[in-house]
């Protein structure tokens, strides 16, 4: 297939776009480059750095395509919460355009890459396609907000369309990984105290209702997220918009995640315990049956230390690549 990947220079859409060209579709990656990296963009895809609304119809409409695969998005959550004008307008406004890009063209396949934040904090776990969504910050509602219009379009234009609700998204493959100018998550924090590059690790709220005090997550490995994407692609139905969590259905704990850090990198990690931040649930675990059932997918690498090697070793490989690009500077 001919299938339109935006924001392919991220750290879910690159490694996306890589499986599908090891699949043998070809792929065209648009990104504007303003939380991507123009390194992560896969050798063999066609790459246009361009932001996606105004690239959508013209890059559609140029050429016939069989699908997109839409991770343009801003998902920092914070930020949501300081410039939710900036997070409406690029998540939703900007999706509204594409969609209407793919009807025009005649693009009727689409895969949209969700998040668990539009459960908000859940009544029970695991958590199930079926639970409320009552998202807890403007991010997580901006993505609840493209579902709907999703939705609606696969009923009134026939759209085949899936979209993935991600839990914690870790680990690394085939050289990419996560490299944000802003970080915020878990794994990847940690394993910059490891490094050096960071002198401690928070502990936000460490009297949660949980076995050792610390906020429970479900971590999935890259690998695994990215066959769910072409799994999603293949299954797609006009006229039906299917939508799927995407977790290992196993909780790991703060201090769980910390524990494995140092076991991967035999490095002790120094931590911080903080007060919890407003929002944040204790337990956030997906249930895979839906998915498991319809699509046949499982994860295969859900062990924790598994997924934290395979960021260590990326990270390592950045702070190889940026002294090798020190030393040609000088």
């Amino acid at each position: 297939m001919k299938l339109l990947v935006t924001g392919g220079a991220g750290y879910v859409g690159s490694v996306c776009a890589q499986r599908l060209l090891e699949c043998g579709h070809t792929v065209v990656i648009v990104d504007d480059l303003s939380t991507g990296n123009a390194d992560a963009v896969p050798a063999g895809a066609e790459f246009v750095e361009e932001d996606v609304a105004s690239a959508a119809e013209r890059v559609l409409g140029g050429a016939e395509f069989d699908g997109v695969l839409h991770f343009a998005a801003r998902s920092l959550v914070g930020e949501s919460v300081v410039t939710p004008e900036t997070y409406w307008n690029a998540n939703v406004v900007k999706t509204l355009t594409l969609l209407e890009a793919m009807r025009s063209s005649g693009t009727g396949r689409l895969v949209f890459s969700s998040t668990a934040a539009t459960y908000g904090s859940p009544e029970s776990v695991p958590i199930t396609e079926d639970a409320p969504t009552r998202p807890t910050n403007p991010y997580g509602a901006t993505k609840l907000a493209i579902d709907h219009a999703i939705t609606s379009y696969a009923v009134a234009h026939g759209l085949a369309a899936c979209s993935l609700r991600y839990f914690n998204v870790a680990g690394a493959y085939a050289g990419l990984g996560e490299n944000r100018l802003v970080e915020t998550h878990l794994i990847p924090l940690v394993l910059q105290v490891a490094a050096g590059r960071r002198d401690e690790i928070s502990v936000f709220g460490t009297d949660w209702p949980t076995p050792d005090g610390t906020a429970v997550r479900d971590y999935i490995h890259i690998r695994d997220l990215a066959e769910a994407h072409i799994l999603a692609l293949e299954s797609t139905r006009p006229g039906t918009h299917r939508i799927y969590n995407l977790g290992t259905g196993t909780g790991f704990s703060v201090r769980e995640v910390i524990s494995s850090c140092e076991r991967v990198t035999g490095r002790t990690i120094a931590t911080r315990d903080a007060p919890r931040r407003a929002g944040d649930p204790a337990v956030l675990v997906a249930s895979g049956a839906r998915v498991q059932a319809e699509l046949g997918w499982r994860p295969r690498h859900p062990d924790l230390d598994e997924i934290v090697a395979d960021a260590w070793t990326y990270l390592q490989s950045l702070g190889a690549r940026e002294r090798y690009r020190g030393a040609v500077r000088s």
